[in-house]
């Protein structure tokens, strides 16, 4: 059986590491650096203040938009 083929990163050796952190472009470096963290599980009572939230916002959109309505008739 064949391996598949190793990527750039899987063929950058221990030794060569700091030498290819050292030729990067300040942009890359950060890239490179740069980790991904996942959005966390919100706790119930998070989600529930979250969500009461959108609904006040949505009731005080439409107390805005009632009282444009009423001001401009």
């Amino acid at each position: 059986m064949s391996e598949a083929p190793k990527s750039d990163v899987d063929r950058v050796s221990a030794e060569n590491s700091a030498w290819v952190m050292q030729s990067l472009e300040a942009g890359q470096l950060a890239s490179a650096r740069s980790k991904h963290y996942p959005r966390r599980p919100l706790k119930r009572s998070e989600a529930i203040l979250f969500w009461g939230l959108r609904m006040y916002l949505l009731f005080m959109l439409g107390v805005v938009v009632y009282q444009v309505w009423t001001t401009a008739h």
